[in-house]
């Protein structure tokens, strides 16, 4: 496994890099054949340290896990503990993603903007032949501060909810299995997830 350790303004000893490398080579093989790659970042806010991990482990599944403690080394293992109990609740789940020889259908390129709240203005989308369509990114009344590639898989609804809680993010767009249509899965504030399927 390809292991990056890196800190934000935060010097990274040696005996804390041997234990990242030690204790997430009990992770990853414990759940995985091989994960292809993983980033740990170390950051200090104000007192405390936090740590972000992010394991790619192929077939499009990427665990993320987040801790904050005292010093590094606590922070680490608290994220790490995130990641390990996200696994163990999909562990036949990731195993079959990683072992299986059928290869996933080809996912669609996206981009994912990220924009200043405080500076959007409601635009109405344009309406043509008396359907609203969605408005250009640069057309927005508002500043994009972070633009990135994305996939856009073609999943399961339960896979799909599967790899939005491996990965911690708040929203996943995937093409539906079942109807070949773009869906969503969200996190609610209420922490169940919600669906959206244009098809229902």
């Amino acid at each position: 496994m390809q292991l990056t350790v890196s800190g934000k303004q935060v010097e990274l000893s040696d005996s804390l890099r041997v234990h990242v490398s030690d204790h997430l080579d009990v992770i990853t093989n414990k759940y995985f054949d091989h994960a292809l790659q993983a980033n740990v970042t170390f950051s200090k806010a104000r007192s405390f340290f936090t740590c972000d991990i992010n394991v790619h482990a192929g077939r499009g599944v990427t665990v993320r896990g987040e801790g904050e403690a005292g010093d590094a080394r606590a922070a680490f293992d608290d994220a790490a503990e995130h990641i390990a109990k996200r696994l163990r609740r999909y562990r036949r789940r990731v195993n079959e993603h990683a072992r299986s020889a059928t290869p996933p259908a080809q996912p669609e390129a996206g981009k994912q903007y990220i924009l200043r709240d405080d500076e959007i203005e409601d635009v109405p989308a344009p309406a043509i032949n008396g359907h609203a369509h969605a408005v250009e990114p640069d057309t927005l009344h508002a500043t994009i501060i972070a633009e990135s590639d994305t996939l856009i898989e073609t999943l399961t609804v339960r896979d799909a909810v599967m790899r939005l809680d491996l990965s911690f993010q708040q929203v996943m767009m995937f093409r539906n299995e079942k109807n070949n249509q773009l869906n969503v899965v969200y996190r609610r504030s209420d922490g169940h997830i919600g669906w959206i399927d244009p098809t229902a």
